[in-house]
């Protein structure tokens, strides 16, 4: 006689159905529809964790390059000088203080400018 796993079967298949509720269609429905949907949601996931990162670092580079143009120097340039006077500040704290507080932006700018010798 044949095993048949039942009640473990069961439990397998309503943690995936579970985990494919809201999805339209087959999708939701159909066991396998389902565990070939949840795999590839997986792949997008894991995948878009990484490029969520480069997303943020690329809108903190944009504001900033926006609020250097604004005081007269690139952004390439306010990089070189945050090196050479030694502040330890990241892009996104940078990008931040440029938003809510542009005269300590300001200030960051007078002392990157005074290490370039602009």
């Amino acid at each position: 006689m044949r095993a048949s796993k039942g009640a473990a079967r069961t439990q397998a298949k309503k943690r995936l159905f579970k985990r494919a509720k809201g999805f339209v269609g087959g999708r939701r429905k159909l066991f396998r529809t389902v565990k070939e949907t949840l795999l590839r949601a997986g792949k997008f996931a894991y995948r878009d964790r990484r490029v969520k990162k480069r997303d943020f670092r690329r809108l903190w580079i944009t504001r900033l390059s926006a609020a250097c143009r604004e005081r007269d120097i690139r952004y390439s340039q306010f990089i070189a000088g945050l090196e050479k006077a030694n502040i330890q500040l990241d892009r996104k704290s940078l990008s931040e203080i440029a938003i809510a507080d542009p005269p300590a932006f300001d200030a960051v700018v007078v002392l990157v400018k005074k290490a370039l010798g602009l």
